[in-house]
């Protein structure tokens, strides 16, 4: 059960870095239903190959991700290792993107929340523009 418990901290980090409630992830992933989430969160039900990959692509994680830590198995790599739960991604990023995602680190909760909402489309004036100054203000060190 050790590898569950990994791959629970993993599910758990990637949901809610999604913004998602258990409710919500169980939605986004056929033949499970929040309680199973809550369960493999904790370490204490282990999911299909299926329900993992579903969940990488409903929280934006990698699927070999989850996938190696419910097998055991980690990559070859010399760099230290990541704290508990934590999440690794590794992928080229332009450089907007990347400043994209310092700023979003930086962030308070509801400015990531308003930030999300934009990417997946909401973009009404207000929303927008509260957006773009969080962004500026996170980049520029203000508040």
């Amino acid at each position: 059960m050790a590898n569950a418990k990994k791959v629970g901290a993993l599910i758990k980090a990637a949901r809610t870095d999604a913004g998602l409630t258990q409710e919500q992830l169980a939605r986004k992933v056929r033949n499970c239903s929040a309680s199973d989430i809550s369960k493999a969160e904790r370490g204490e039900k282990e999911l299909t190959t299926d329900q993992l990959k579903q969940i990488a692509k409903a929280t934006g994680v990698t699927q070999k991700s989850l996938l190696d830590a419910a097998k055991g198995t980690t990559s070859s790599s010399s760099s230290p290792k990541p704290a508990a739960g934590a999440l690794t991604v590794s992928m080229k990023v332009t450089a907007t993107e990347k400043k994209l995602v310092e700023a979003y680190r930086k962030a308070d909760a509801q400015s990531k929340k308003d930030a999300m909402k934009v990417l997946k489309g909401d973009t009404t004036e207000a929303l927008v523009e509260s957006v773009i100054g969080s962004a500026i203000d996170a980049l520029t060190g203000k508040k």
